[in-house]
């Protein structure tokens, strides 16, 4: 039985697959691994790697899918199966990398709820009945996280590498999988990845933002049960 191992985006924790864990739990071994303890993917990384089962599935939404991507550089040979969600596989551009220490030195001074509100939640969603309640969830993930994790993440994001030849390089059953109004990882640069991933299937969630996890749960759940079933047949 292939276990699956998933991993948040930033300032999320396991309730960011919440619909997930309760639908597939019963069929598959599931484990969440947090994604802040160091400030470079290297590390972050690793620390899952030495956690993880020996051979496993990986998912991972946003800052959990660029994880995804160096520990399937790092470690090949146990991915089963990969699927990147509402990320981006290239490594930051300047202008982004220049917001990044004005937020960093705004959350080291107490206002980490300010600046995921004001500056990093806004991007989130799309409009929905739903929408109000998940950007509520989401404040309380990162407030429960704290400024630390806000840190260390920041810092890995602004590092990070080009991951590019990792997917080109990747045999197994991979999915790509967005939000259709995703504002933070558009669709293009998802139709890259599934450009890159030999063996990919894209699949992209009408009427969700960054978060179709949560936005529309069903249709994402769905999508990653298929591409779970493709890991089973190899």
């Amino acid at each position: 039985m292939t276990s699956l191992v998933l991993l948040p985006g930033m300032m999320c924790d396991a309730r960011l697959f919440s619909p997930q864990i309760g639908a597939l739990s019963g069929r598959y071994p599931i484990f969440v691994a947090p994604i802040g303890a160091h400030d470079t993917m290297q590390a972050l990384a690793a620390e899952v790697l030495s956690h993880a089962p020996d051979r496993f599935a990986l998912a991972g939404l946003s800052m959990g899918g660029i994880v995804a991507m160096e520990i399937l550089r790092q470690a090949p040979g146990r991915v089963a199966g990969m699927a990147l969600m509402d990320t981006n596989p290239l490594a930051e551009v300047d202008q982004v990398k220049v917001r990044r220490e004005p937020q960093i030195e705004a959350v080291k001074n107490g206002r980490l709820r300010d600046v995921m509100a004001e500056e990093m939640k806004p991007n989130y969603l799309t409009d929905g009945p739903d929408r109000q309640a998940i950007l509520d969830l989401c404040m309380d993930m990162a407030m429960a996280l704290g400024p630390e994790i806000f840190v260390n993440q920041s810092m890995a994001l602004r590092d990070r590498p080009d991951q590019s030849p990792t997917l080109r390089a990747f045999k197994g059953s991979a999915l790509v999988l967005c939000g259709r109004h995703d504002a933070l990882c558009p669709v293009e640069r998802h139709e890259l990845m599934h450009d890159l991933l030999p063996q990919s299937r894209l699949e992209v969630i009408e009427h969700a933002g960054h978060l179709p996890t949560l936005e529309q749960p069903r249709q994402t759940t769905a999508a990653l049960l298929r591409w779970l079933e493709t890991i089973e047949t190899i």
